[in-house]
């Protein structure tokens, strides 16, 4: 049996993610243990909230470097909702915060290209997309159906430096964004797969499978 680890910091809804990887069949560690996570077969980096706030957190117990180190393994890593923002180099939210910059880019308020106002959060399922279904595969989109819908709940969004690293993309009225990323053995959803039913579901059986080798 796997072992993936949680990281537990404060922050995120870590029940829903843990039950969602019981039901795959792994053992599970809601953890901040240094040898728990850096022994585990895979990661996975929660978040609901504040950019900036998040990251002290992380900081503040150290998380910060250890989630690099673990990276540094070739482990699998997989940042959901927040938990993926903060895998970038910087947000623009409440000012200029710095990410775990393990993936180049930035996160961005979600904004009409057209500069009209659109309520926040943007709270809703939305489809997730790609051009070529067979960029999918091997990933943990694979064998899910472009436009399948996820379960968003977030003000921002990030964007990515290099195109190579979007996996899929998401619209939030006229605007068109990243909604997975996959950049080496890191991934991240903005949308929360623990919550998004059966295709959910599936993108966490696919990193399970990933983590498996």
């Amino acid at each position: 049996m796997i072992n993936i680890a949680v990281i537990d910091y404060g922050l995120g809804n870590t029940k829903s993610i843990c039950s969602a990887l019981e039901k795959s069949g792994v053992r599970v560690s809601l953890t901040n243990v240094r040898d728990d996570i850096l022994l585990c077969d895979g990661v996975i980096l929660p978040g609901v909230g504040a950019f900036s706030h998040a990251m002290d957190r992380l900081i503040s117990q150290k998380l910060d470097g250890l989630i690099r180190e673990f990276v540094g393994t070739g482990k699998p890593l997989l940042g959901i909702c927040l938990g993926m923002q903060m895998l970038f180099d910087q947000s623009t939210e409440f000012g200029v915060a710095k990410g775990l910059c393990l993936i180049p880019g930035q996160v961005q308020r979600l904004e009409r290209c057209d500069g009209s106002a659109e309520k926040l959060p943007h709270v809703s399922w939305s489809g997730i997309s790609t051009k070529r279904i067979s960029d999918w595969n091997g990933t943990i989109l694979e064998s899910i159906d472009s436009d399948e819908d996820m379960y968003f709940v977030h003000s921002y969004y990030a964007k990515p430096a290099n195109s190579s690293d979007v996996l899929s993309l998401s619209r939030y009225a006229d605007l068109e964004f990243c909604s997975t990323v996959k950049h080496n053995n890191i991934y991240g959803c903005q949308y929360h797969p623990e919550k998004s039913a059966v295709a959910g579901l599936r993108v966490i059986n696919n990193f399970v499978t990933i983590c498996k080798g």
